[in-house]
């Protein structure tokens, strides 16, 4: 299948770090973000990174302008834990229309199956315009897990991850089809919104 077969789509990253926005080290969260979505989606993907401060008028402003641009998707990683600095998700409240509790809720399931700290982790998602705003965790490990969910030996789901429910989401708030390749992370839908093949 050629891409041209897909809708294209463009997609927000942004990670949120103060010491890899001063050079301090080397920010990690993007290059996770661009690889994971390019090996999961079909769609030709247009990527927005930006890599900022943790700083909350940053973070909302940033995010305001992402779906301004056109961002049918804009996934932040770092700054929802318990810190002090870490103000993502109030961040990411401030310019909602929509609140979605449920990838919070399953993120947070899917960590708990590694670390009993993922209680502390409070990643939220919103609904702002035409764009689905989702908080991711930190590591580039968490970031895959999250998104991809976990298999057993067969490559069976034993805990389906939150991306397999991200392109029926952005289809019902009027963005692009996403598809997704299987191997990585099978998108659902309910039969009535499956497009057939072209």
């Amino acid at each position: 299948m050629s891409e041209s077969q897909f809708d294209p789509v463009k997609i927000g990253i942004v990670s949120i770090s103060d010491r890899a926005s001063t050079g301090v080290y080397e920010d990690k969260g993007l290059p996770a973000l661009q690889d994971w979505l390019t090996r999961a989606l079909h769609n030709p993907i247009t990527f927005e990174p930006r890599l900022i401060p943790d700083e909350k008028e940053r973070i909302s402003a940033t995010l305001i302008e992402l779906v301004d641009a056109g961002c049918s998707l804009v996934l932040t990683t770092g700054g929802t834990g318990p810190a002090l600095r870490d103000v993502t998700p109030e961040a990411t409240l401030a310019v909602a229309d929509k609140e979605m509790p449920g990838f919070g809720e399953q993120m947070r399931q899917i960590s708990l199956k590694f670390v009993p700290t993922a209680i502390l982790s409070r990643q939220v998602a919103v609904i702002r315009g035409q764009s689905l705003i989702i908080n991711l965790p930190g590591q580039p490990k968490s970031i895959a897990e999250t998104l991809e969910g976990l298999k057993d030996a067969d490559g069976k789901a034993v805990v389906h991850g939150i991306f397999a429910a991200v392109p029926y989401c952005v289809d019902l708030i009027g963005g692009p089809y996403m598809e997704t390749k299987g191997e990585v992370c099978k998108a659902f839908r309910p039969k009535t919104a499956i497009r057939p093949a072209r």
